[in-house]
């Protein structure tokens, strides 16, 4: 619920409405899975944008089983007396394997006696109806969410970045997953090369007409060692880098456009200094946060403030 002073649905309320008895963090884990788009099954390469490096932490490394992972990860993130953790399954796609290993590996996590459920981050193109209709049962007894890598709403722009998929491809796997009775977020980069700024608010217009429960928005990095990097060396032309100031008001008009009902989990993502490139705003996640939170007060607007529900 919006309020004069959290002019947004922000996860961390939603986490205590869920949760309301302990304090919750994830934790990452490296199942070892790859994507589709680096295989061969359907390109090699990945992503022209990704380099997976950037969010692992030092502990999330696939050499591990999923138990030591989230061993030496409650180690590292422990704040508070009671505490629980959900298991993320961040790096590549996980769920791209055969769904026997696919369930060994969630099981393995939510058997910690710490966890109280798993985040699974793929693409909407690495689902089957018996995997989320296993899903949908585990979804009865702990938590469970499916966050998709939809990035954009735009098919030129996701064969430019050598997704591999289309959007109806990313629409039609959220209403499968939804129904099922399991969480589902879709991640969107804002700023995606050759894209104007109408067409990215229309990301918002497209995105509010699936059933969703959050969304994770991130400010477009330029990674070393990233085919997008060679590409800028090549076309600069193609990109547009917000100032953070910039990108506060872009997030701004974005979220005005976004269901009101959504849980905004995240603004911004930072990579590591030492794989960024640009843009380079010296700003903490929750710094940036604080300023956009200013700045929706000095615009007196709110999330869904200009939300038109189609129907779709």
């Amino acid at each position: 619920m919006n309020t004069p002073d959290k002019r947004y649905n922000d996860y961390s309320s939603y986490l205590k409405k869920v949760f309301p008895d302990f304090k919750v963090q994830k934790i990452s884990v490296n199942a070892g899975f790859t994507c589709p788009n680096r295989d061969g099954k359907i390109s090699h390469g990945g992503c022209t944008f990704c380099n997976n490096q950037t969010f692992n932490p030092e502990y999330c490394q696939p050499s591990k089983s999923i138990r030591q992972q989230l061993e030496e990860g409650v180690i590292f993130f422990k704040k508070y007396e009671g505490q629980k953790y959900l298991a993320y399954f961040q790096a590549y796609s996980n769920t791209y394997a055969p769904n026997e290993i696919l369930r060994a590996r969630y099981e393995e996590a939510i058997a910690h006696p710490n966890v109280v459920g798993i985040v699974i981050g793929t693409r909407p193109d690495c689902i089957n109806e018996p995997l989320l209709d296993y899903l949908g049962e585990l979804a009865k007894e702990r938590y469970v969410m499916v966050e998709y890598g939809v990035e954009s709403t735009l098919d030129r722009t996701l064969h430019n970045i050598n997704r591999g998929h289309s959007f109806e491809v990313s629409r039609e796997a959220i209403r499968q997953t939804a129904a099922k009775g399991i969480n589902t977020c879709a991640h969107l980069i804002l700023g995606l090369p050759l894209e104007s700024r109408e067409e990215i608010l229309d990301h918002a217009d497209q995105i509010s007409q699936l059933p969703l429960t959050s969304i994770k928005l991130h400010q477009l990095q330029l990674i070393r060692g990233t085919q997008m990097a060679k590409e800028y060396e090549d076309h600069p032309d193609h990109f547009q880098f917000y100032t953070a100031d910039e990108y506060i008001d872009l997030a701004i008009d974005f979220i005005e456009r976004v269901n009101p009902a959504f849980v905004i989990e995240r603004f911004v993502s930072q990579s590591p200094q030492e794989f960024r490139i640009l843009p380079n705003w010296g700003l903490k996640n929750y710094e940036f946060t604080a300023k956009l939170e200013k700045r929706l007060r000095e615009r007196d607007t709110w999330q869904g403030r200009l939300f038109k529900n189609k129907g779709l």
